[in-house]
């Protein structure tokens, strides 16, 4: 793929006209091993993946290009790009939580590009599913957060039956010190731009003082004031997560749920929920303070002070991306001791709001087929203007997985659309559709 190709198909898939410069840098070198240090929401992914494309001109029946990320999310979220921009080209993911048969029906034709988290490709490689063999290109995204998670052995194993790598990208949000040896690559040229970001903007930090110990009622005063589209409220435990969701759903708040002990398909809904409008507020675990991209998110709430710095600057990273507008708010009582790595930059005392609940505007329809059924976009929007009221600008953002396929649509209109289609075929297949709950 040309230059003037990835571009063209950027703009085409994506909306994006412009590069900036770190992917400007990385599209056009010729260096065979590189360090990429960025701040999260740069655009790494998109720079990775245009690096990755120049070197891949055709299918050859043969895996070409692998992209190894520490987390489900984030192999979700590459693969989706790469898949956008990846003309001509077979894209798989794999990861754990995931069904290993459809996994294994997908490297079948044998793809060109393939994006997994370690222990699930290696798991495929032992079983001989797939032959890394041929793969020139190999990316390791992450690759600090990758080692903390104890990933090493897996990555070592998996280079090891990568024989043919010619190019090797490592990514990290942070400067990269000198990669081990198994790595099997020199003179790595490095792409530095980890203290200047020029994209984001530097959120503003506002305490809230709670007048009691139980934070609750202060969170939910908070949340009815600010009346944010999208925001993330951060707790420090699973339970406090179910707890604090319970409540806030109790209080009339859209709110989702998303923490590790939530099964994959489920968490992925929460997300989706969250960025296509359904859900306006997402309580979670520090699980969502990496690897996340979701635009436009108004807010981050502190309801538990994050336990480490790394935990504040990774959960404040979800807001204020990409030169967007956002705000950190903190909620402290008199039983939280403020570590010194928490600096406000104002107090707010949120007075008693007008409206007492926080619907969201969209509601989520879920049909039970998806990309493995040969559903695609363009179907589903076909289906809902044909046997429904839906103008098109009134069909949200459609996600589709293996099995299921995730469209938003007026919540005032979700049930009489879900009862309208239910009588038809989509695409001459027999599908149910239904209106997903949060």
């Amino acid at each position: 793929m040309t230059y003037k190709d990835f571009t063209r198909r950027l703009a085409e898939k994506m909306q994006i006209n412009e590069l900036r410069p770190m992917q400007n840098e990385l599209l056009g070198t010729d260096a065979c091993s590189v360090r990429l240090a960025a701040p999260t929401g740069s655009g790494k992914t998109i720079a990775f993946a245009g690096y990755m494309l120049r070197r891949i001109t055709r299918p050859t029946g043969n895996v070409q290009g692998v992209v190894i990320v520490p987390s489900r999310e984030l192999a979700l979220q590459v693969s989706d790009v790469i898949r956008k921009l990846a003309d001509g080209l077979k894209t798989v993911t794999l990861y754990g939580g995931h069904s290993v048969d459809d996994e294994t029906k997908s490297l079948t034709p044998v793809p060109d590009i393939i994006v997994a988290t370690p222990g699930r490709l290696l798991d495929h490689l032992n079983r001989r599913r797939v032959d890394l063999s041929a793969a020139t290109i190999l990316v390791i995204d992450e690759y600090d957060k990758s080692l903390e998670l104890g990933f090493e052995d897996d990555m070592r194993r998996l280079r090891r039956a990568m024989t043919a790598v010619r190019h090797l990208v490592l990514t990290s949000a942070t400067p990269i010190s000198e990669p081990p040896s198994w790595l099997g690559a020199n003179d790595f040229v490095d792409f530095d731009h980890s203290g200047s970001d020029t994209n984001s903007k530097e959120a503003d930090v506002v305490e809230i003082q709670s007048p009691a110990r139980d934070k609750a009622q202060t969170l939910i005063d908070t949340l009815l004031a600010l009346q944010p589209q999208k925001a993330i409220v951060f707790v420090n435990h699973r339970e406090s997560a179910e707890r604090t969701y319970m409540l806030l759903r109790r209080g009339g708040i859209d709110a989702a749920l998303y923490h590790g002990g939530l099964d994959q398909n489920d968490r992925e809904n929460a997300l989706t929920m969250l960025a296509n409008g359904s859900a306006r507020v997402l309580v979670a675990t520090d699980l969502a303070a990496r690897g996340l991209d979701i635009a436009g998110l108004d807010a981050v709430i502190h309801y538990h002070l994050p336990t480490s710095p790394e935990a504040w600057t990774h959960r404040n990273g979800r807001t204020a991306r990409n030169g967007a507008d956002g705000t950190v708010y903190i909620i402290t009582s008199e039983a939280d001791s403020i570590p010194g790595y928490i600096n406000a930059t104002r107090t707010w005392n949120p007075t008693a709001p007008e409206c007492s609940t926080l619907p969201a505007a969209k509601a989520t329809l879920h049909i039970n087929a998806g990309r493995k059924e040969k559903i695609s976009r363009a179907d589903v929007v076909g289906f809902l203007m044909a046997h429904t009221q839906l103008s098109s600008d009134e069909i949200g953002p459609i996600s589709l997985s293996d099995h299921q396929t995730l469209v938003a649509v007026p919540r005032d209109k979700s049930r009489e659309t879900a009862a309208a289609v239910a009588p038809f075929k989509l695409k001459n297949k027999r599908v149910r559709i239904t209106q997903m709950k949060i």
